[in-house]
Order: C-alpha cells, then structure tokens, then sequence
C-alpha cells in the first residue's frame, strides 16, 4: 500500500489527518452545501417565479386602469326619457 505523508499518518493513538486533508475535506463539504443550495433555489424559483408574475401583471393591469380612467373625461349620461304609457301599433295602418 502506498504511503500519504501529506495527508494521513499514522501514530500509537491512531491514524491523524493532516491539516490539508482538512481543508478538503472542508472544501468539498462547502461544495456539497452550495450546489444542494443552488438545486433548492432553482426548483422553488421556478415554482414560485409564475405566480409572482401573474400577481404583478395583475397589479399593474389594475394601476393603469385607474391611471387611465383618471385622465378620460367620463360624458355626462343625460337623464333617460319617461317611458310612454300607451302604445300604439308597431306599423300604421292606411284607412
């Protein structure tokens, strides 16, 4: 078997880790830790990212219809006729 003096050696309590096995095995753990973080961030961006689309088109749809309709002049309705209360025919007829 051959030897790793950098990274391990071996004593009378046992094998004993160097302090660059150290470092990467840190390192590797800080890698694990980021791409777990970065694999929950793209599933839940892409979950949530239409949704919150849809509530800010919304919002906006919203805004820019009170924004219009604030700056139309809305006509006066004039006030409806009194309905007739008799009626006639609907074609005259020729005597």
């Amino acid at each position: 078997m051959a030897e790793l003096p950098f990274l391990v050696s071996h004593s009378r309590e046992g094998f004993s880790i160097s302090g660059m096995q150290k470092i990467y095995n840190l390192l590797g753990v800080l890698g694990f830790a980021i791409s777990g973080t970065m694999a929950i961030g793209g599933v839940v961006a892409y979950t949530r990212v239409p949704s919150m689309i849809n509530n800010y088109a919304s919002e906006l749809k919203l805004e820019l219809t009170k924004t219009i309709l604030d700056q139309v002049p809305v006509p006066e309705i004039p006030e409806m006729p009194q309905l007739p209360a008799e009626t006639g025919p609907a074609i005259p007829s020729i005597n």
